[in-house]
Formats: C-alpha cells, structure tokens, sequence
C-alpha cells in the first residue's frame, strides 16, 4: 500500500520536473533557434530576464526525483541507471553544462565568450531533454531488466527516440508560451507576436508526435500502448488533449490569459498518461511496484520525509514564483544603481 503511495508521489514529481524543468528546457530551444547575434538579440533578452529569478528552483523536483528512486525503489534504482547509463550520464552533463553556460554568457564582456557560452547553453537545452524522455522511452518500452546490460539498444529504439523528440516539442511548447506571457507582462508587444506563433507550431508538432508515438507503442511497447487506451491512461490522454487544444485557443486569444495554465496542464496529463497505463509496474512487464519497493519500515520514514520536505518546499517555490510574476524580483539596472549611490553619498 504505502510502495503504491510513493510511486504516486514519484510520478507526480516528474511530472513537476516535467512542466518546470521543461519551461527552462523550452527557453534554451528558443535561444538555439532565435538567429544571429543582432536577430536574436531581443529574444535572447527576454529569455535572460525572464529565467534569471527562478532558473535554477526546478532542480528542487529532480532531487526529488532521485531520492525518492534511490530509496523508496532501489532495485528500479539500480535497473534503470545501470542499463540506461549513457543517456542519463549525457542528460546530466547537458544539465551541468547548461546551468554554467546561462550563467557565464552574461557578464562575459567578449562577443566570442558570449557566444560560446551561449551554444553551450541553448545545445544542453536541446540535447538534455532528449536523452531524459529517451531513457523514460527505453523504460516504457520494457527494455530494462536485471540481466538487461547496457546497450544503444535500450535507449536508441523507436519508442525511446520518439520520447525524446515529444520531450522537446513539449519543452519547446512550454517555453514559448511562458516567453509570450512574460512579453505581454514586460509590455513588449512586439516578443508576444514573435513568441505566440512559435508556440502554436510547438503545439502542433506535440500532437503529431504524440499520434505518431500512440502507433509505435502499440507494437513496441504494448502494455503501455493498452494502457494509454483503456481506463485512467485514457482519462489523461483525454485531458491532455483538451489541454492542447485548450492552449492553442488560448494563444489566438488577445490577452492569451491562462494559456501557462492549459499548457502546464497538458505536459503533466502526458506525464501522469504514461506513470498510470504503466500500472502496475515501474517497468513493464519485469517490475511491479510491490516487488520494487524497498523494506516497509524504510518506506514509512521516507513517507514522513517526504511530507515534511513539501511542508518546507511547496510554500517557498510558491512565494518565488509569486514574487517573480509579480515583478518583484527584478534586478537594478545601472541608471538605478548610480541613482541609488547617489542618494547615499548625498
């Protein structure tokens, strides 16, 4: 019972991960995408100011992640990193090399450093993503066993690729429509119409990827497939669905209020659509939940952890994104700080 609590919580922190980490995925794809130095230049501006407070608060979700794995699943644990070494190994590395690229390509004075550190950043953004959604693949697709070994085979089949394109898409999806709802808070009307398309073509290319992974699974990872078809896989698939088409009405919509929402909501239905036609394995069909947990009494501590780590967490992410959307986290620029000095020397 309570190995079935866990695994629910497990879920719905990567689909945390998922929304928050894929919104700052999503901006780094824009930054690949956005052009030479002087046609991007605007874009690129507003993807620094808008990820600067909060960049690095969705990491939160991945420790989770990982605790919770380690712990409360250590054969899943084990399964899982030492059959899918590589991809996770080259999504960490992306993760590293991101976090120092977006935070050396600003006070860098030279046009070259700039923009070394600035492709370091964007290709992590892109590369990163894959990797994660092409291990998730390999595991939905039952290629991780105890006497699995690693191989290209286990992350570099069709479900594994797929995966790892659709985590893109949706990253990409994600971080145009939170850059358009920034632009439209920063009144720059002119970044709201530059990022609003590219949301709506992200979102199309989510939905053929999802209709194009919904037919593969059906051959290559079977279970998941009946699951994503049938009860509660379906009710997310569902909603997911309308959360899709919900947001891409949303951004036609002058004020394009709520579009966040109905996109937030669309990655995570996807995410909780794969955890729940999984049932009632970790990895289908080697691993049941029951025969992964860990020890009773080590389960119950973790339970008491875990609550007592929300208790902390929920309420401070809540403050910082509320302090960020309402503009109260924004740096002094120069003029501001010269004015302030000023004062204080008078």
């Amino acid at each position: 019972m309570i190995g079935g609590v866990i695994a629910v919580f497990l879920l719905l922190v990567i689909a945390a991960y998922a929304c928050g980490g894929g919104t700052d995925y999503g901006a780094g794809f824009w930054d690949l995408t956005a052009g030479g130095a002087e046609r991007g230049k605007r874009p690129r501006e507003l993807i620094d100011h808008a990820m600067e407070p909060v960049w690095e608060v969705n990491n939160v979700w991945l420790i989770f992640v990982l605790i919770v794995m380690w712990t409360g699943f250590p054969v899943f644990f084990q399964q899982v990193f030492t059959t899918m070494w590589l991809p996770l190994t080259l999504a960490a590395l992306g993760i590293v090399l991101r976090g120092a690229g977006f935070a050396l390509r600003r006070p860098v004075r030279r046009l070259v450093g700039r923009r070394l550190y600035g492709a370091v950043f964007a290709v992590a953004s892109l590369l990163t993503p894959f990797f994660l959604g092409a291990a998730v693949g390999g595991v939905a697709s039952g290629r991780v066993s105890a006497t699995t070994t690693a191989s290209t085979d286990a992350w570099a089949n069709p479900t594994s690729l797929l995966f790892g394109l659709l985590a893109i898409a949706c990253s990409a999806a994600l971080g145009a429509v939170f850059l358009a709802a920034d632009a439209r808070r920063f009144e720059a009307p002119d970044l709201d119409r530059y990022f609003r398309p590219r949301a709506l073509a992200a979102l199309g290319c989510v939905a053929v990827l999802a209709v194009i992974t919904l037919v593969v699974t059906h051959g290559d990872a079977p279970h998941v497939w009946h699951g994503l078809t049938h009860g509660a896989g379906l009710v997310f698939v569902v909603i997911a669905v309308v959360a899709t088409a919900a947001t891409a009405w949303l951004l036609t919509r002058a004020s394009g209020a709520w579009s966040r929402v109905a996109a937030v909501g669309m990655v995570a239905s996807a995410v909780i659509a794969w955890g729940t036609a999984q049932r009632p394995y970790l990895i289908p069909t080697s691993l049941t939940i029951a025969a992964g947990a860990g020890a009773p009494t080590t389960l119950r501590w973790l339970g008491i952890v875990i609550i007592v780590a929300l208790v902390l967490v929920i309420p401070a992410v809540a403050v910082l994104y509320w302090l960020d959307t309402q503009g109260e986290l924004e740096g002094l620029t120069d003029a501001e700080l010269r004015r302030t000095g000023g004062g204080e020397e008078a």
